[in-house]
């Protein structure tokens, strides 16, 4: 699944505006959105944290918690969205921390594992994920992984 069209007339449709913050992914979801025209009249932007002092100075994700769960972590993962909902001001913001591989593993953190987080009215999201592919294609199953679960947002609102 590639960012479709679909999704940008839901956003329009709700007059919801959409961001992203980007660790593993590196800019990847928002190449995909992007890609559609028209896009400017939802998406407002994105930041790729790739570094904890990035999370940490501009997303404003807290030290403790990079500290204490790592920056692969659903907690890292809702704060990253959190923060690019106010620093991006959307509606809705969509994150991403992982392993994309091939190094990077720790001891129960694999290569593979991703977490995605959402931030929108109802408060701050997220869902885990294991892929099993190379580096391209374990960042792209995240990406597709994040669109998804913004389109199942969108419909359900």
């Amino acid at each position: 699944m590639v960012f479709k069209a679909e999704i940008g007339e839901l956003l329009k449709q709700k007059g919801l505006t959409l961001g992203v913050v980007e660790s593993a992914t590196g800019g990847l979801v928002s190449h995909l959105i992007t890609n559609v025209p028209g896009s400017s009249d939802y998406y407002k932007g994105s930041v790729t944290s790739y570094s904890n002092e990035t999370k940490i100075n501009v997303i404003g994700v807290r030290a403790a918690t990079l500290e204490e769960y790592g920056a692969v972590s659903s907690q890292v993962a809702e704060e990253m969205a959190q923060g690019g909902r106010k620093v991006l001001a959307v509606d809705i913001c969509l994150a991403d921390t992982g392993i994309a591989g091939p190094g990077g593993a720790t001891p129960g953190k694999a290569v593979g594992l991703f977490y995605l987080g959402m931030a929108h009215q109802g408060g701050a999201f997220s869902r885990k994920h294991e892929f099993h592919g190379e580096r391209e294609q374990n960042k792209r199953s995240a990406a597709e992984a994040a669109l998804g679960w913004l389109r199942e947002y969108l419909v359900s609102l």
